[in-house]
């Protein structure tokens, strides 16, 4: 059955209407920018205009209100994989929050948590083995305002999760592939996820992504907004243009991130001693800085690739920055709703 999967982001709003499953038939995919500079309203006027700028892009391009699937920012929740001894699930049902308490920033009352069990031993076997819970909290207030402006475009979202998970179902990472970091650079922030053995590590998030790389060249080279994001765009970490300046401005952020991983990485091998982490994934519009895969190659001596979300997918896929298009190639990608 044909969704529409919205990846609402602080620089622009992307659409795919298509059908669903793991080989995804593009029937239409739209861009616009986001003039609001916001990804979730934060007061009823941003709600507003939100809502007229989501009308307009579905109107003028003619795409469906029916099955709707939406994604969260990172940023406006909090994630979390915790153990626990092995539970049956309404043992679980009925342990959950207490655990998300201990686990989640959020007062109790405003709290709106979703949970996914990530692995359960086999208990009669396995009597010294944890499970593996992922938990995922939002404040109430914040996923009610998200919803209702669907709400007022006559939508009801039949899906809603976090960008991390559609990202990673985007990228087909398969049971035998090695340990994976998957870097997901977005406009205002850049999420990191360990994924080994068809399993959700842990994730974490930062705030900075391209739009910082945009606004230090705006700053440091006096150039507009636009023109900024052009010189990274085609510059980026490539010393041998525009005489190297490009690249002099951008490294000390892209060394801040390459140090994130680093972090993300260690943190990962001394969980799990005997192991290492071989390959990074780049996802995001971010990713596809000029330079950036050769320079976190060479700073973490890790092979690094760049996500293609459209490798099983047919139709009208969209050209250039294919990275970007993750989050709704991952939500079309989710079999069940």
């Amino acid at each position: 059955m044909p969704a529409l999967a919205l990846d609402i982001g602080t620089y622009t709003i992307k659409a795919i209407h298509g059908s669903t499953g793991k080989e995804v038939e593009i029937k239409r995919a739209v861009e616009i920018f986001n003039s609001l500079g916001s990804a979730v309203p934060n007061n009823e006027a941003v709600a507003q205009k939100m809502i007229e700028m989501l009308e307009a892009m579905l109107t003028d391009h003619k795409l469906p209100r029916g099955e709707v699937r939406l994604s969260l920012p990172e940023t406006v929740v909090s994630t979390k994989i915790i153990e626990l001894p092995v539970l049956t699930d309404a043992e679980l049902a009925s342990a959950i929050g207490w655990q998300a308490e201990q686990y989640i920033p959020i007062p109790p009352e405003q709290l709106s948590l979703e949970y996914q069990v990530l692995y359960r031993p086999d208990n009669g076997k396995q009597t010294d083995s944890k499970m593996r819970v992922l938990l995922v909290g939002a404040h109430r207030e914040i996923v009610e305002s998200y919803i209702n402006v669907f709400l007022a475009l006559g939508i009801e979202p039949d899906i809603l999760e976090t960008q991390v998970l559609s990202v990673i179902r985007s990228l087909g990472i398969e049971e035998q592939d090695p340990p994976t970091l998957v870097v997901h650079m977005g406009s205002s922030s850049t999420q990191m996820a360990m994924y080994a053995a068809s399993e959700l590590k842990f994730v974490t998030s930062h705030m900075s992504g391209g739009q910082l790389l945009t606004q230090t060249i705006e700053k440091q080279i006096n150039l507009d907004l636009q023109q900024s994001e052009q010189y990274k765009r085609s510059y980026g970490l490539d010393p041998q243009h525009f005489e190297g300046k490009v690249k002099a401005i951008l490294t000390p952020i892209v060394d801040s991130l390459v140090g994130e991983m680093r972090k993300a990485m260690t943190f990962y091998t001394n969980q799990n001693p005997g192991t290492s982490v071989p390959r990074i994934l780049l996802s995001g519009g971010a990713a596809q800085l000029p330079g950036l895969v050769q320079y976190i190659t060479e700073s973490l001596g890790t092979e690094v690739l760049v996500a293609a979300p459209f490798s099983t997918a047919s139709g009208e896929i969209p050209e250039g920055n294919h990275p970007a298009w993750t989050v709704c190639m991952g939500l079309l990608m989710r079999e069940e709703a």
